[in-house]
């Protein structure tokens, strides 16, 4: 090993498998907190700083989405449209015009508050909470006349060490210069494990105290989630990376099929999923976080068209609203509750607002239509039977003839049997499933390891799911993210799950990781890490397996 070495650190968890080695360049960190004074000597000219620093930084991303291409452009887009969101802009001029706040401070302030408003999500929208703050980072360096924070412009391969990475700063990455990343913070379903899955560069995340080591190199390995720091500068070394060729249909070696499909969320991410079998997760809450008043009916239709037009005869998932008292809507009064999280969320807000749904499912059943895409519905944070045959009699009202719910909680893993007599289909969501099982939330760095999708535990439930489903003929899918990991979605498959939603830019390796392995060869990966005692050697056991 070139140069001397630090001892390596303990509690890192792989999300990207591989091994590199190469100097390290570290992202710079968030602005610090800004300052609550002075107050301006004119609040209404300081408010009115705002818009257009936003609108200069919505410019630049756009900018830089215009020179990149599929997932890269949907991100850099999407946090564009972020950076001139209104509400956050509307809260922010309201705080300097009514406090006499620095502009700066109020821009702080607002995406805090949006922030909290989303931290407490056991779903996509938790995972938010990083690029809402990155958005005013942004919009405050556009103010201070200053650089912004993120990744710096790389002269060399390097391995890059954050505390957390947002998707601006890693969209648009170069896969040749970079080699590996390391993050302090984050988790197995964050952004970073995300991107680096899809471009293929090994990644560890949660390495607690990498930051605060003063090391010049590094050695990832992203298969055993092991940084070993290096106080001098060691090669660029990196073991040969391939996607593998996509035929672009989800099978085994031997033929076995495996719907491959993407989430989405936006119309953009639409556009994004071109070459997937479908969408296996549509997240309808676009359609409402900035909404002031529930959107009708015919809004409601015409943002779910926007989306569903790209997918014109393929299958769609569409998952109706997952809001609630963690994911407040400011049409919505749920009133506080003291552990947001296991609160009224998800199907559960319909329970007293059936019309809400009723509307909903109108405007899906009424989009699809408009569309020509084939819409399937399923409802988010199902606990029982019971809950789920309410829901599937409620979208059969509606005209959908197709109807499934999540599984997300241990009561709902454990009456696999009973909810697949109710649905036609149901498919994991192993974020939340995984959270609620080892009483972990998914936000805290410290905890990453139980929530790690390779824990046995997790994958014993998945393997109860499938089991019911083979039973009975029934579909059993997975769209977490944890099926964006090449190996893991292999185990899954050798479970029994019949279909694998992820980010679009994730399909090409797990789709060549499929085509590798027959059905026998997936079947024997997932009795060796079924059989593990914890999750490192779950996914030792796997890769081993499948060679």
């Amino acid at each position: 090993m070139t140069g001397s070495s630090t001892p390596a650190v303990p509690s890192g968890v792989g999300v990207s498998p591989g091994r590199a080695s190469g100097p390290v360049v570290r992202v710079a960190e968030p602005l610090p907190e800004p300052a609550r004074g002075p107050a301006p000597a004119d609040p209404a000219a300081e408010a009115a700083r705002i818009r257009p620093a936003a609108e200069a930084v919505a410019r630049q991303l756009r900018t830089r989405a215009a020179a990149a291409a599929g997932a890269a452009r949907s991100v850099l887009e999407t946090t564009a449209a972020m950076a001139v969101d209104p509400t956050l802009l509307a809260q922010a001029e309201k705080s300097v015009a009514e406090r006499s706040l620095p502009a700066a401070r109020a821009v702080h302030e607002a995406a805090e508050q949006v922030a909290e408003m989303l931290a407490a999500a056991g779903d996509y929208l938790a995972e938010r909470v990083r690029d809402v703050r990155d958005v005013a980072d942004r919009i405050r360096a556009e103010l201070g006349g200053v650089a912004p924070p993120g990744v710096p412009v790389l002269t060399g391969p390097s391995v890059l060490v954050a505390r957390d990475l947002a998707p601006a700063d890693t969209a648009d990455l170069d896969p040749e210069l970079v080699l590996a990343l390391v993050t302090e913070e984050g988790g197995p379903t964050s952004h970073t494990a995300i991107l680096a899955r899809a471009l293929g560069i090994p990644a560890v995340v949660a390495a607690r105290g990498v930051l605060a080591a003063a090391a010049a190199g590094a050695t990832v390995d992203g298969d055993g989630g092991v940084v070993e720091l290096h106080a001098a500068p060691v090669p660029a070394v990196a073991a040969p990376r391939s996607r593998g060729d996509w035929h672009g249909s989800g099978t085994t070696a031997d033929g076995h099929p495996v719907k491959l499909l993407a989430n989405i969320g936006s119309p953009a991410d639409a556009r994004a999923a071109g070459a997937a079998d479908g969408v296996g997760l549509f997240r309808t809450e676009f359609c409402f976080l900035a909404a002031t008043a529930e959107p009708g009916v015919a809004a409601q239709r015409a943002a779910y068209a926007e989306v569903l037009a790209p997918l014109r005869g393929k299958p769609v998932v569409v998952r109706t609203l997952d809001a609630g008292a963690d994911k407040p809507l400011p049409f919505l009064d749920s009133g506080a509750e003291p552990n947001p999280a296991l609160g009224v969320r998800g199907l559960r807000l319909a329970f007293d607002r059936p019309d809400l749904l009723r509307r909903q499912l109108d405007a899906i059943a009424a989009a699809a239509g408009d569309t020509g895409a084939d819409v399937s519905v399923m409802a988010p944070m199902v606990a029982t039977a019971e809950e789920a045959a309410w829901f599937a009699d409620l979208a059969r009202e509606a005209g959908l003839d197709r109807i499934g719910v999540m599984v997300e909680t241990p009561a709902a893993a454990l009456s696999g049997a009973a909810l697949l007599d109710v649905v036609d289909f149901v498919s994991i969501g192993t974020n939340d499933l995984a959270q609620y099982t080892f009483a972990a939330d998914r936000m805290t760095g410290a905890l990453a390891g139980l929530n790690d999708p390779w824990q046995p535990a997790l994958l014993r439930l998945i393997a109860m799911l499938a089991d019911a489903g083979r039973e009975r003929g029934t579909p059993v899918g997975v769209c977490g993210e944890a099926a964006a990991d090449p190996a893991l979605a292999a185990v899954l498959t050798g479970l029994g799950i019949t279909s694998l939603s992820m980010t679009a830019a994730a399909l090409p390796a797990v789709g060549a990781r499929l085509a590798r392995h027959a059905l026998a060869d997936c079947e024997q990966a997932a009795r060796a890490a079924l059989t593990a005692t914890g999750a490192d050697a779950a996914r030792t056991r796997a890769r081993d397996a499948l060679g």
